[in-house]
């Protein structure tokens, strides 16, 4: 009898786990997987990088001022604020989840994370400063030089470590455990009606050509306005910029939808304020559908469910700075 009842509760599980299996396996979008890095050294000093103001000119911004993580990895403001309070031009993506990216920026002039990590440090309208002046201010601090040497294994700062430490960090951001992805893993329950209605017309509609994968998107350059053109004062060119190819014209990335009722507002220039106008204009521009409110109130609600669980962790502790460590100059010079 105990035989019998063991074997009923092992087919038992066998059931669950083949149903968790199906139900992720037959959608476009998986579930995202928790990151677990092999160096511990090398992700706490991007951390601290991460944090640290004084890669910047002014010594006032950091990675974290446009890629804010207590605020979904980005700024929440239409286009970012650099150094001498200009004004970017294009939003600021995300950094969750970013290493599922087929590329970095919108127009994906940076192949990885690694790359990506150098531009904003050397770009005259972000943090304005050049590699040799950041590296020289890392440098200076042995609290620092120290942190290179374990995370490395040898001495010596360069922009090389500088960028691979700050990705090796933004690596671990990712954003498993959202609703979505219990019901994906077979939690029935995780979704409600109007939810799951939503997720019905977001694929039905041809959302998931785009917005599909783990991350939600990323995976792909697609035009801006295929049905109808997207109307926008910004002058951001896409992949254009990149390739110099007229046909790549508003040819942009396709974003995550990962925790995007955090990351508002919408758009590579910012131009929608909330999901509900994001939805309407896209069904409208991308897929020449005409949504009704019911329709837009679940897709929302769908999106929604895409939060997961925000990064957590103790916030690091800088370095001083000292004699030696070059001095930041303020906004007015």
């Amino acid at each position: 009898m105990m035989m019998r009842k063991l074997t009923v509760s092992l087919l038992s599980i066998g059931v669950i786990m083949t149903s968790m299996h199906v139900i992720a396996a037959n959608e476009p979008i998986q579930p995202i997987k928790p990151v677990k890095p092999e160096n511990a050294e090398l992700v706490e000093l991007g951390k601290m990088l991460f944090f640290d103001p004084r890669l910047s000119k002014s010594g006032f911004i950091s990675c974290n001022s446009c890629h804010n993580l207590s605020m979904g990895g980005t700024d929440n403001i239409k286009t970012s604020i650099g150094h001498k309070w200009q004004q970017g031009p294009i939003n600021a993506p995300t950094v969750l989840n970013s290493s599922m990216n087929l590329a970095q920026f919108w127009d994906g002039r940076a192949k990885d994370l690694k790359e990506q990590a150098g531009g904003p440090i050397a770009n005259p309208g972000e943090m304005a400063s050049t590699h040799d002046i950041a590296v020289k201010v890392i440098d200076s601090m042995s609290k620092y030089q120290a942190q290179f040497k374990k995370a490395f294994g040898s001495d010596g700062v360069d922009i090389d470590r500088v960028t691979t430490a700050i990705a090796a960090f933004e690596e671990t951001l990712v954003t498993p455990g959202s609703r979505f992805d219990k019901w994906l893993e077979g939690d029935k329950n995780a979704l409600s009606k109007e939810e799951q209605d939503g997720y019905n017309v977001f694929k039905s509609s041809g959302c998931t050509k785009c917005h599909n994968g783990p991350a939600v998107g990323g995976n792909s350059f697609e035009k801006m306005g295929v049905y109808k053109p997207y109307e926008t004062k910004s002058t951001a060119e896409g992949r254009k910029g990149v390739t110099g190819k007229e046909e790549d014209r508003l040819h942009f990335k396709v974003p995550t939808l990962r925790n995007v009722e955090l990351t508002y507002p919408y758009f590579h220039d910012g131009g929608a304020a909330t999901l509900e106008e994001a939805v309407d204009t896209m069904a409208k521009i991308q897929l020449n559908k005409e949504f009704s409110k019911e329709e837009i109130a679940n897709v929302v609600a769908f999106l929604k469910t895409l939060t997961g669980k925000q990064p957590d962790f103790k916030l690091p502790i800088l370095p001083p700075s000292n004699n030696s460590t070059p001095r930041p100059e303020p906004f007015d010079k």
